[in-house]
């Protein structure tokens, strides 16, 4: 999604909840700015519908949940709240609350030319303060390609897995495997148009350290 700043009297968080159920856009939350989330292409569409259909399927029944780009998540020890395109949070301090989670175990971001700087640069370093996230996952839209940034110990020290096509894709956050080919089910690919892919089954930069 691309986010463009509005120029509001800064918010404090409680202000920022309450003006955004009015809204008919949703808005990121950073230090008492807001910025507001546009819309993206059907193939961003479809692949977070894909990995959401995926990870619920998967996860049911577990206690996890399963979140979709209308679910906030609150940057740790920050007045922050950011929109990722999919999360997962197994915590039991995110089972009551409803306007936001906080320690989700996995989140993934589809990329975009307009915001792939972003979910690889500032929002990753948000995303970083929280040690229970396990599993960090960008998603090409374009080729079929998916990065996955895992946590190798308890610092933040993260190791980089690219998958390409005829890949098993392993998230060890949540415990599943897949082929690539789930994600990109019906999703036009390039510059062909013609066929789809076969079936199956101004952005906030700022310092934040």
């Amino acid at each position: 999604m691309i986010a463009v700043q509005e120029f509001f009297p800064k918010f404090t968080p409680e202000e920022y909840f309450a003006w955004e159920e009015q809204q008919l856009e949703r808005h990121e939350y950073i230090d008492g700015e807001v910025y507001a989330m546009s819309g993206g292409t059907i193939n961003h569409s479809d692949i977070a519908g894909n990995l959401l259909i995926l990870l619920k399927s998967h996860l049911r029944g577990s206690g996890c949940k399963t979140l979709n780009s209308d679910a906030r998540v609150k940057i740790l020890d920050a007045a922050r709240y950011v929109y990722p395109d999919v999360s997962v949070t197994c915590d039991e301090r995110d089972q009551t609350t409803t306007q936001y989670i906080t320690y989700p175990c996995l989140v993934i971001e589809v990329l975009s030319g307009s915001t792939e700087s972003y979910d690889r640069g500032n929002k990753f370093k948000l995303y970083r303060r929280n040690p229970c996230l396990q599993e960090y996952v960008l998603v090409d839209t374009e080729t079929m390609a998916i990065e996955l940034f895992r946590k190798s110990d308890g610092k933040d020290n993260w190791r980089i897995i690219d998958y390409e096509a005829n890949s098993t894709v392993e998230l060890t956050s949540v415990k599943l495997t897949f082929p690539i080919e789930k994600v990109y089910e019906d999703v036009v690919l390039g510059n062909d148009l013609s066929a789809p892919v076969a079936q199956s089954g101004s952005i906030p930069e700022k310092n934040n350290q």
